[in-house]
């Protein structure tokens, strides 16, 4: 009976890590048609303020964030804040979301000057385009999301 005991015990465990590895990853093949679908899902693994949207020039991180906000009940009109640097947003809670987009930014001291560490230690949610710019310089935790091209569709994935 031990050694029908231990059997079970390691199928439990087994069973728990392969649950504990798809709640923390995350890979979403998706179109135009699946983004509200996929917002949906990417909002499921967001469990820090923080979060950062990483992928080439024009892969679509800006619509996916778009749709986010729209998740999230944004009352304003969403656009990108390529030249803005960071845009407020107010959800239908109340609260406040920024999204950012780091595109621009050559040097830190820019990002200093803008008080841009004071908007992550803020507690609120924090949207970054280009986050894999300033990925080492986070003191707090994050997620990190990146998205790639697969021909005309988008593959998204969390990395840990």
């Amino acid at each position: 009976n031990l050694s029908s005991c231990k059997i079970h015990i390691c199928k439990i465990k087994k069973l728990c890590q392969m649950l504990i590895f798809s709640l923390i990853n995350m890979k979403i093949n998706f179109g135009l048609k699946q983004l509200k679908k996929t917002s949906k899902e990417l909002k499921s693994h967001i469990n820090q303020n923080v979060v950062l949207i990483c992928g080439e020039m024009g892969v679509g991180k800006t619509t996916l964030i778009k749709e986010l906000l729209l998740l999230d009940g944004v009352v304003d009109n969403v656009s990108s804040p390529t030249f803005s640097i960071i845009n407020e947003y107010l959800i239908d809670s109340g609260e406040v979301i920024y999204h950012m987009d780091l595109y621009r930014i050559k040097d830190i001291n820019e990002l200093e000057n803008i008080g841009f560490f004071e908007y992550l230690e803020s507690g609120r949610t924090c949207l970054i385009e280009w986050g894999e710019m300033i990925e080492e310089l986070i003191d707090s935790e994050y997620n990190k999301f990146t998205i790639t091209k697969d021909n005309n569709l988008r593959i998204l994935k969390k990395n840990i």
